[in-house]
C-alpha cells in the first residue's frame, strides 16, 4: 500500500551498502530508502539531496520510501529488453520452415 508522493532531504547515506534514510519535509519519522527505490537515476544519492518518493511498508511492518526519484537529477531510460525466450521460439520456427522448403525442393 503506498500513498502520496511526499518530499524530503537525504538525511544519511551508506553508499558502501546501497541504504539511508530520508527525512520528511511534513515532520515525521525518518524513512528508510534502498538504492532499489531510485531506479534509473542518472547518479548515486548523495547526503543532502531533496528526494520525492512514496510511502509502502516492507514485510515486517516498518515504513519505506518507494519510486523515489533525486530532485534535478534525469532519469535514465532503458530501452525495454527482448525477451530470449521469443528469439529461440522465432529462430526455431525459422529452421522448421527452411527445412521443410528445403526438403519440399529435393523432393521434386
Amino acid at each position: 500500500m503506498s500513498e502520496a508522493t511526499q518530499k524530503g532531504v537525504l538525511k544519511t547515506w551508506k553508499d558502501d551498502r546501497g541504504f539511508g534514510f530520508i527525512q520528511p519535509d511534513n515532520g515525521d519519522k525518518d524513512i528508510f530508502v534502498h538504492i532499489s527505490a531510485l531506479r534509473g537515476m542518472a547518479r548515486r544519492p548523495m547526503r543532502g539531496d531533496v528526494v520525492f518518493y512514496e510511502v509502502s511498508r516492507d514485510a515486517g511492518g516498518k515504513f519505506k520510501a518507494i519510486n523515489a526519484r533525486i530532485e534535478g537529477v534525469d532519469v535514465i531510460r532503458t530501452s525495454p529488453k527482448t525477451n530470449k525466450k521469443w528469439l529461440w521460439i522465432i529462430a526455431a520456427a525459422l529452421g522448421l520452415v527452411s527445412g521443410a522448403a528445403a526438403y519440399a525442393y529435393y523432393v521434386q
